[in-house]
């Protein structure tokens, strides 16, 4: 079978098994589980055969007319570069994993059927996504993404936290998808074709017309895919789906498309130099504002979200600075780390046995109860902090000596300023990184929250997963050395200059965590329940389980004493929880002038328009009514009635007839 064969199955196969598992889900759910599992681990497998034979060098490009346009054509196209079948392999990994493991997590729920069938079409959108050479099925893979985002994310819909997540992620993303829209045909016309090697060469010819617009225009649409400021409020928002979905938006899907797009098409933006600058500052906005918020929150779920559109600001930065190498490198490394981490957050969460209790504060006793969970995700968060060898130090070095060589002139597709940016701000996020990092771990599984039931031993379809998750969380970086042909042949070796500072910052945060949290939990006493007291303030991002919580005869999350958030942060820790208020500016700047807009266009709906409609009925209405009455049947009064008007009129005319006389 050709290689471009084996291709198109890649997606189609996980499409199959979504469409089978939505008609069979309620007369054979026997047929559910390997419907859902079966097409994606063959997606999986076969995107390992289609990498090996690419094998990084010459990319795989096929295209057949999909139907003539009259001006623009629009082709069923692949192209598999390097880039492209590393991240496939992800994908079809970390869905596999995905689908696996909610065979247990949710394996008493009633709606599994439409939700494993959702993750299979969700999958195979973003694989449409990765392998596609045109502009515009690519954007059909964007927005069944965005599609399925809003059913999975608001899969608890009896609850009204999933219904008004699942409405704001859709909604936030689509205002950025109408300027990406507008983008795409801007830039397709500049170029005259939607095929993207047809792009990339027109930009290589300088015939790209309108370079800023466009690329600005584009980077709309990637800051709300990927959560990048100032259109990622949507994301620890969506934490109110089931865990494993969290982990397959985060790791390899959805935010992932956002930064991937970037990478096909970054010669592009890099036609721009303000476009770069943008994307630049934009990034550094993002990993700064959201490690802060991080170190902020109580909800484990929620700190992981923060700490998702941070790594992806890490991206971001090194495609502002022109490196699509370290960019995606550090999309692969973050994928296994952070997929593992959501994981894992999953076993804790189903440990207390409800879907939603997830804040920190109530946890006891879990590294015990849960070893499997304990020592992954102590393994994920080594990689998320960059500490060596983990994967995520090597993927996160490659970015900042990326922008160090920026800053330094050494590298030209960007401005020095760009590199500078990401450079600064990539540091100081390796500070909070670690900090936040640190104190997920200790309050997770060394607090002391008054401890819930033991529910027993996790299903082994969850448990195993997160050691296959572990391997390359550890290892994947030892690889580096081996992956420059399929970069673009550049070095992704770490440097000492950025080696020393990122981990040097990386290592002052933990410790600088640790030693806060030793001294207040050393001033704070334990009362005999195993709960720190502490005043009964509800945490202002208390999660949506509140009433599972009080079942449970759980406290409310309170302000914990020994929290080392609240030292690191001091002032900054009210709107650091509360996302430096940017939903409330939304709903202050946009959402209740629209609100507004709309009561005025309802009232002059209703009390104008329909006024006016109405009273020209009612007119009619009475003007019938009197005819009505005038059409008695009695030719008497039709003849008197005859008589009376002639004697009017004429009455009328002489009147008149004097009247000119006169004049």
């Amino acid at each position: 079978m050709t290689t471009t064969t084996l291709a198109v199955l890649v997606p189609l196969l996980p499409f199959l098994g979504s469409v089978a598992g939505l008609l069979l889900g309620r007369t054979a759910p026997g047929f559910v589980r390997p419907l859902a599992v079966l097409p994606t681990v063959a997606a999986a497998v076969l995107a390992v055969v289609v990498a090996v034979r690419q094998g990084g060098g010459t990319a795989i490009d096929a295209s057949t007319q999909l139907t003539p346009t009259g001006s623009v054509p629009i082709d069923l196209a692949l192209y598999i570069d390097g880039f492209a079948a590393l991240v496939a392999v992800l994908v079809g990994v970390v869905a596999t994993c995905v689908q696996i493991y909610s065979t247990g997590y949710l394996r008493e729920d009633p709606r599994y059927p439409s939700y494993a069938a959702l993750v299979s079409l969700f999958t195979s959108a973003m694989l449409l996504v990765v392998y596609s050479g045109d502009l515009m099925v690519l954007l059909v893979g964007w927005e069944i993404m965005g599609i399925c985002s809003y059913f999975l994310v608001g899969h608890y819909w009896e609850t009204p936290e999933a219904r008004a997540a699942s409405l704001k992620a859709f909604l936030v993303t689509k205002l950025g998808d109408v300027p990406f829209l507008i983008g795409l045909f801007a830039l397709a016309t500049d170029a005259g074709t939607f095929r993207i090697t047809g792009v990339l060469g027109a930009v290589a010819r300088g015939e790209l017309d309108h370079p800023t617009p466009v690329a600005l225009l584009l980077l709309a649409g990637v800051a709300g895919k990927s959560a990048q400021f100032p259109l990622h409020t949507w994301l620890p928002d969506a934490m109110a789906g089931p865990t494993p979905v969290s982990a397959l938006i985060h790791a390899a899907t959805m935010v992932a498309a956002g930064i991937y797009f970037t990478a096909r098409l970054l010669p592009v933006f890099a036609a721009s130099a303000a476009a770069m600058t943008v994307l630049a500052v934009m990034a550094a906005i993002t990993m700064v504002g959201s490690a802060l918020a991080a170190l902020a929150q109580d909800d484990i779920k929620r700190v992981l979200a923060y700490s998702t559109m941070g790594q992806l600001g890490y991206m971001a930065g090194a495609l502002a600075v022109g490196d699509r190498g370290s960019a995606v490198f550090h999309l692969l490394s973050h994928a296994a780390f952070k997929a593992l981490l959501f994981l894992a957050a999953g076993v804790v969460i189903h440990a207390a046995g409800t879907n939603s209790l997830t804040a920190m504060s109530r946890m006891s006793g879990l590294a015990k109860r849960i070893p499997d969970a304990y020592w992954t995700m102590t393994v994920a968060l080594l990689a998320l902090a960059a500490i060596p060898p983990f994967a995520g130090f090597f993927s996160k070095e490659a970015v900042l000596v990326a922008a160090e060589h920026t800053a330094l002139g050494e590298r030209t597709v960007a401005p020095a300023g760009a590199g500078w940016t990401v450079l600064v701000a990539g540091l100081l996020t390796a500070f909070l990184t670690a900090a936040y990092a640190l104190r997920l771990w200790l309050r997770t599984f060394r607090g002391r929250g008054a401890e819930v039931p033991d529910h027993g031993r996790q299903p082994i379809a969850m448990t195993s997963v997160l050691w296959v998750l572990a391997i390359p969380s550890l290892g994947f970086g030892l690889t580096v050395t081996y992956l420059d042909d399929w970069f673009d042949g550049n070095a992704l070796t770490p440097t000492v200059t950025t080696a020393v500072l990122g981990t040097g910052l990386a290592a002052a945060g933990a410790v600088i965590t640790y030693a806060i949290w030793r001294t207040l939990a050393a001033r704070t006493p334990v009362t005999a329940a195993g709960q720190a007291p502490a005043p009964h303030v509800a945490h202002p991002d208390a999660d949506a389980g509140l009433v599972e919580a009080e079942a449970l005869h759980l406290p409310h999350p309170a302000e914990d004493p020994a929290d080392p958030g609240r030292a690191l942060l001091g002032p900054l820790r009210g709107p650091a929880a509360d996302g430096f208020h940017l939903d409330a500016v939304y709903r202050t700047a946009f959402v209740r002038p629209v609100l507004a807009a709309a009561s005025l266009v309802r009232f002059l709906d209703r009390e104008v328009v329909d006024t006016y409609v109405r009273a020209a009925g009612t007119s009619a209405k009475g003007l019938g009514w009197l005819v009505r009455r005038a059409q008695t049947g009695n030719v008497q009064t039709y003849l008197s009635a005859l008589l009376a008007g002639s004697v009017v009129l004429a009455i009328v005319a002489v009147a008149l007839a004097n009247a000119v006389a006169g004049a």
